[in-house]
């Protein structure tokens, strides 16, 4: 199986992308669709016609940021809907209300690196919760809706930080061992690409695809957990601690939104599936040889993990 590059590079934007893509009559929903990668995936996919959903925990959030979208696009069809990934109850509200066909799920909202350990009410480790088990809730939820599209896209923004850990089955929540930000956050990254691959086996009789990417280093809400500290060693503030708006070697939002776009909406990777992208290509196997921060880890797409991560998370979500 070749690895699949595109004309798109690590430099492209999202309006780079979908510059002569037609979504008329298509509908989109991008979580986390009120700032960063989100926002621009969201006006990307607008300007080309889409219906698009902005699926946010913050309504009046959501509201300001369709509100923007609808300048820069006055024809744009943006919609906002309140969801919150660490409420199954919330989350199920939501699939339970979407009627008619989804064309594009883009699950790109996220927390990242939490400081102290944090459960949701379930007991579950939050970043696991929200980065996986709520998008993986949200994605079931909606099969019926992607399959009535006939061609739909899953789109998932995972991290290189899966590079970190795989997922730790024995101790997914951090019951027995020690909590670590970076190693909690790098599981939940992981199994996001691993419920990528199960999805793209599993839906492909129904003309589902699904990708799972990384965007790129972008200075956006996500970095909010982070000390400064943390923020010197990922070289994102100055010599007087102050946050540089774009650090050397990371990307714009509008750049870091363009693997999302390429994966949800280019007839570059039209019906792929199952792969990971980063840079708008398809990542390398990461050897243990490189910087760290690129390339894709053997296990987050081996399919008897993938098989595993699928069955625990029907047994979590009660499904």
């Amino acid at each position: 199986m070749s690895r699949v590059v595109t004309p798109f590079t690590a430099q492209s934007t999202a309006a780079d992308v979908i510059a002569g893509v037609d979504l008329s009559g298509r509908r989109a929903i991008v979580t986390g669709g009120a700032s960063g990668i989100g926002l621009e995936t969201a006006r990307a996919l607008a300007s080309a016609g889409a219906e698009v959903t902005l699926a946010v925990r913050d309504p009046a959030a959501g509201e300001r940021a369709a509100a923007d979208l609808r300048a820069d696009q006055p024809s744009a069809e943006v919609l906002v809907a309140r969801l919150d990934l660490a409420d199954l109850a919330g989350v199920d509200a939501f699939t339970a209300g979407w009627t008619g066909p989804l064309h594009i799920l883009v699950n790109n909202a996220g927390i990242m690196a939490l400081p102290q350990l944090t459960t949701t009410q379930n007991g579950w480790e939050a970043q696991f919760a929200v980065n996986h088990l709520g998008h993986a809730a949200l994605t079931l939820g909606l099969h019926d809706a992607l399959r009535a599209a006939g061609d739909a896209r899953i789109v998932t923004v995972s991290s290189s930080a899966h590079l970190m850990s795989p997922v730790v089955f024995d101790d997914l929540h951090f019951t027995a061992r020690p909590y670590e930000a970076w190693s909690a956050y790098g599981q939940s990254k992981t199994a996001s690409i691993l419920f990528t691959v199960a999805l793209a086996e599993k839906w492909a009789a129904d003309g589902i695809t699904a990708n799972a990417l990384h965007p790129g280093g972008i200075m956006t809400n996500l970095q909010r957990h982070l000390d400064e500290g943390q923020l010197r060693f990922v070289g994102a503030v100055d010599e007087q601690g102050n946050r540089l708006t774009v650090p050397p070697g990371w990307k714009t939002p509008q750049q870091g939104a363009a693997t999302s776009v390429l994966l949800a909406a280019s007839p570059e990777v039209a019906g792929l599936t199952g792969r990971y992208f980063e840079d708008c290509a398809e990542a390398s196997p990461a050897d243990g040889e490189g910087d760290g921060r690129s390339g894709v880890a053997p296990y987050a797409l081996d399919s008897l993990t993938a098989e595993r991560l699928w069955d625990e998370t029907l047994r979590l979500l009660g499904r």
